[in-house]
Parts: C-alpha cells; structure tokens; sequence
C-alpha cells in the first residue's frame, strides 16, 4: 500500500468483503470464525500490510504482552556477571516464540521504589526477579499483584509459596567438595557467597555437610560477594588466619578467579598447594590459571524456564511452584 496513511481495521474489512467486528475477531484469534473466512480476512492483512493496535487490543484483553526482568543489583555488577546474560538469553530465546516482549529493568536496591512503581502501574504482564536478596522484600510482596517468577529461591520466603527457578545449590556445593575429598584433600576451607543470597547459604551448608560427611573437621570460612575483588579479600583473610587447609571450595567462579590472583602473590601454587573448586562453569572458570574444576550450572535453559513458567502463570495454566535444573561437575586443572 502506498501513501502516508496507515491501513486500519475497516480497511481491512472493506477489502475482505466482511464487517469490522469478523475482522477483530480473526486479530484476536477468536474460534467464532470460520477457517474460510479467516483465510480471505489474513490475505486482506497481508495486502494491506495492516498491524493490529496492541494498545487498543491490551484494552481488551487487558494484557500487555510485556513481561519485565528485573535485576535488583547496580549496573557495574550486571556487566560483570556472566550469569545475567545467560540468563536474559534464555528468557529472550523462549519468548521469541511467544507475544510478549522482554523488558529489562536494572535497579540497585534504592532505585526499587521507582521499579516496583513501574510494575505497579499496569506496564507489563508480569516479572522475573533474579539475584534476590533478603531485604528486597517488597519483590515478594509485589507477587500478590502481579505474576512473579524468581530465578531462584527467593530469602524470606516462608510459606515457601512463590514461583522460582534454581539449581541445586546445596548438591552443587556438595559435587564441588566431594571432588576436594576424592583428591585426598582432608582440610578444606570455603570462600562462601553472601549470606542474604539463598545461594550463598545453600553453598555453604553442601560444603559442610560434606566435608562433616567424609569424618573431616571443616576448614576455615570466610564470606565473599560472588565478585572477583570479594573473592580476592576473602582469600587474604584465609591466608591472614594462618590456617591450615590444603583445599578451598569457592561458591562461585568470579570469586575464585581473584583468589587465584593473591594465592600467586603469595606463592601459593594450584593444585600443587591448594586445591579449588568452585560453581558457575562461566569464562571466569575456563579463562582461569589453571583452568577451573567448576559445577556447570545451565543459566541459559533456567532463564527459559523462568519465562515459560511466567507466561503459563500469566495465561492461568496450572503449574508447579518450583522447579530445579539439574547441574554437572567439569573436571579441569585445579582440582
């Protein structure tokens, strides 16, 4: 079609020989009509190059087909992390094939309040909320308004009656420590993640369960922020300690990555003197010197999961509250 003038529903219909209201029908997928019908309104639409109006149609269905990813954390630790973008691909792959469209929403803890105004105020469908720590409450109140997905288990959840994605964070830290003791390690430290993660809590209890497990004594602990700088701190305060390990687990890659650092400016060799294991098999733990012994965490298949789990939530399909994706043990130099 030719000329400034957009096409509009009752062009359609006077091109297809039908009423404006058989048109709507066949936009909005209605069984009312007949395949032949629907067959010659399509062709019209095609001719006409006409696009339904997604804002009058979200009148309607009162429906957006927008769906927000919200990542409560500052935009330096966003870029950093590897784990968001798996995440975001896999959401982005899944709703590909959907109508709802992906917006993403980066917010340190203070910005929340203008986030949560966002959600609140009819913009979207509904919320995946990754990286949830526990004083980001308003999230899981926020769910008794909207439909709200959690890549993984949110703090604070007591009735345990949110809707989330995770791994196995404790088997993962288990697999992790398990391959330490398999090597003959028999005191093994842990640079654990933040303890207002459930993460971080997971990862630590999978560490000493298993080294308790195994009839060792577990080695020294200290706690980092799943960044390489906070790994890199926590590893001057293990070696500050003086303690005695040969092994440390670390709950996740990036962290890892900066203990390594300040191990070889201390002249500390891995695996010759310590070995390490950690979780996230991420560039951090394949770039690594050596390369790291890792817990591969697929984040690309739970970010999908976490967005097929939102629209079924949306559309009102039954569904499982929680669901776990499996992990696996990369074995390499470190360990």
């Amino acid at each position: 079609m030719t000329g400034s003038v957009a096409p509009t529903l009752e062009m359609v219909a006077a091109r297809a020989g039908v009423s404006r209201s058989t048109v709507s029908r066949v936009v909005n997928n209605s069984p009312q009509v007949t395949p032949e019908v629907v067959a010659i309104v399509t062709s019209a639409i095609a001719e006409l190059g006409y696009v339904p109006n997604r804002a009058a149609r979200s009148l309607v269905s009162r429906r957006t087909q927008s769906i927000a990813l919200v990542i409560p954390e500052n935009t330096a630790r966003f870029f950093a992390d590897p784990y968001f973008a798996a995440v975001i691909q896999g959401a982005a792959m899944f709703l590909a094939e959907t109508e709802y469209t992906l917006t993403l929403l980066i917010g340190s803890p203070d910005d929340s309040n203008k986030v949560l105004r966002y959600l609140q105020g009819g913009n979207v469908d509904g919320a995946l909320v990754l990286s949830h720590h526990s004083d980001d409450g308003a999230y899981l109140r926020l769910a008794r308004s909207l439909p709200v997905v959690f890549g993984g288990r949110p703090m604070d959840n007591e009735d345990n009656d949110s809707f989330y994605v995770d791994s196995d964070n404790v088997d993962a830290a288990a697999m992790a420590t398990r391959h330490l003791i398999e090597r003959g390690r028999t005191r093994i430290a842990t640079i654990a993640g933040p303890q207002d993660m459930a993460a971080g809590i997971d990862r630590i209890e999978g560490w000493r369960t298993t080294v308790e497990a195994a009839g060792l004594t577990p080695g020294p602990v200290e706690v980092g922020d799943f960044t390489p700088p906070g790994g890199a701190d926590a590893m001057r305060r293990l070696l500050e300690r003086g303690g005695d390990f040969d092994a440390v687990f670390v709950a996740s890659a990036q962290m890892a990555s900066g203990a390594l650092g300040v191990l070889r400016e201390a002249g500390l060799s891995v695996p010759s003197d310590l070995g390490m294991t950690t979780v996230d098999n991420d560039y951090f733990a394949i770039n690594a010197v050596p390369p790291l012994t890792a817990v591969e965490q697929p984040t690309t298949r739970q970010g999908a999961k976490i967005a097929e789990m939102l629209v079924d939530l949306i559309e009102g399909r039954t569904i499982e509250r929680h669901a776990t994706i499996p992990t696996s043990l990369v074995i390499r130099d470190s360990a």
